[in-house]
């Protein structure tokens, strides 16, 4: 009976800071590992998880009215600093909480 083939390998994309990038890179040419897949490949190998554990924040989701016009404000800013608008929000409360208003 002929076996089942393979999987191919798919694609996965995800974000990383840049600073992880550079430890990847850093440990390719440290491993001679010709490939970011390889670095991320050995690292799902050695990683230990079943002792991991995540840091995790308690989150509550809220609802706010705002005017149309800085909804729009908002969108826009979020497009243009390349995040949510939840991020935007999140940083804005912090500020304030923080006494880090307009400068």
């Amino acid at each position: 009976m002929p076996s089942k083939p393979t999987p191919a390998a798919a694609p996965l994309t995800f974000d990383l800071p840049l600073a992880l990038i550079a430890k990847i890179e850093a440990q390719r040419k440290r491993a001679g590992l010709g490939s970011t897949s390889a670095v991320v490949r050995l690292a799902l190998r050695e990683f230990d998880f079943g002792g991991y554990q995540p840091v995790v924040a308690e989150h509550r989701q809220i609802s706010v009215r705002l005017a149309p016009r800085l909804r729009k404000f908002l969108a826009q800013m979020a497009r243009k600093k390349g995040v949510s608008v939840g991020e935007l929000l999140r940083a804005a409360v912090d500020g304030l909480a923080a006494g880090r208003g307009k400068k």
